[in-house]
């Protein structure tokens, strides 16, 4: 890193970049496949999720230069997403048997 520095070099390669651009370009591509085919249900909607979280994380990684940082940095940007993610998981298994509940509980009656 020092020689980097030293040498007046920086950032990185344009062939990262472009690897990257296309990298993201084919992901959206399947993205927009799963559409084309009409996949539905659970596994369109999965499907879409993967490649958007994929994307997401090459973004990350290259042009927000994460790879390249330290751990702690890395740690503190994405844990506090994952356990929001983590949460909204258990509210949405918590609101499945709250609904369910509800419903027997009127058509049960008083």
């Amino acid at each position: 890193m020092a020689q980097t520095h030293a040498s007046g070099e920086q950032g990185h390669s344009v062939g990262l970049y472009l690897i990257t651009w296309l990298l993201l370009f084919v992901l959206s591509a399947c993205s927009y496949f799963v559409d084309y085919i009409h996949l539905q249900g659970m596994w369109r909607w999965s499907l879409i999720l993967l490649f958007m979280m994929l994307k997401a994380v090459l973004i990350m990684a290259v042009f927000m230069h994460m790879a390249w940082e330290h751990l702690a940095l890395v740690c503190a940007v994405v844990v506090p997403p994952l356990m929001v993610l983590i949460f909204v998981g258990i509210m949405m298994l918590e609101s499945d048997y709250t609904f369910l509940t509800r419903q027997l509980s009127f058509v049960a009656g008083p």
